[in-house]
């Protein structure tokens, strides 16, 4: 059953680049924050309230734009800013008091409307989509219709300022996070973020370099940043008998000029090098 789960999450959230590469977090990635443990309302959400027993005052109640609803027997109500718990115990209170003997509250959120996340890049269906509680980055990956083929294997979530927090400066109100998608490939899902209101997720198309020369399969090929002259050289099917190691050059745009370099084996490439393998001297 954990490896049918593993597959289908794979097949949602990993384009077929981060499979060759490590599953391991991005150097200088910064640990996803901890889960929230509870959905807040907002203004637009329509909460689904039911009082146990008491069906006359039971059903679906959408949250105004001042941030309040209005509920049968007790009036206007807070929703906005509260969580579920917190409303039910408004609730319970308020019908203790004088309406109903201790009366058994449920609060759930029938539609999501309040709270935003935005998904945008190389996915099926880029744009604006509701947050639903607990929303995980591979939840709404695959609500935006996944991962494209040509897509990086890592994606960037950048995220303001929780609502009432403080920012030191600029700096401090806005935190971005890099998740690369071969993490999942272990079935290990610790580093499924689980998103917040007006979190951008943004998912990059994936980096080329052109491998030209005395290599077995030249053309363009498809690597994630930190991808070194050796491991580029491995995905264009190696050298050739002919091929030299020792004569390798990398042409490189530098301040709109191409300009040749020489390189180490485990110096890394960049997005539109290309790397030349020159013959050997006989």
């Amino acid at each position: 059953m954990l490896l049918l789960f593993t597959v289908v999450v794979l097949q949602l959230v990993c384009p077929p680049a981060a499979f060759s590469q490590s599953s391991a977090l991005t150097p200088g990635a910064r640990t996803p924050s901890p889960a929230p443990t509870e959905y807040t309302a907002g203004p637009q959400d329509v909460l689904e309230v039911t009082v146990f027993g008491e069906e006359e005052v039971s059903g679906k109640f959408p949250i105004e734009t001042d941030g309040t609803f209005n509920f049968p027997l007790v009036g206007r109500v807070k929703g906005a800013g509260l969580t579920l718990r917190a409303i039910e115990k408004e609730l319970h209170d308020r019908l203790a008091d004088g309406y109903l003997q201790n009366p058994q509250v449920s609060v759930a959120v029938g539609q999501f409307r309040s709270q935003r996340v935005f998904i945008v890049g190389e996915v099926g269906r880029p744009g604006t989509y509701p947050l639903t509680a607990q929303m995980t980055l591979i939840e709404a990956l695959a609500t935006a219709g996944s991962v494209a083929s040509d897509a990086a294997g890592h994606v960037v979530i950048v995220r303001g300022s929780r609502a009432g927090e403080d920012a030191a400066d600029a700096r401090a109100a806005s935190e971005v996070l890099e998740v690369n998608l071969g993490t999942f490939q272990t079935g290990s899902l610790v580093d499924n973020v689980v998103l917040r209101d007006g979190d951008v997720v943004i998912v990059p198309r994936a980096e080329s370099v052109y491998v030209l020369g005395q290599v077995r399969s030249p053309g363009a090929i498809t690597v994630e940043r930190g991808t070194t002259v050796l491991q580029a050289l491995a995905l264009a099917g190696g050298v050739t008998d002919r091929g030299s190691m020792s004569r390798i050059r990398v042409v490189r745009v530098v301040n709109g000029k191409k300009t040749e370099i020489k390189v180490g084996l485990d110096d890394s490439v960049r997005a539109g090098d290309t790397v030349m393998v020159l013959e050997r001297f006989f």
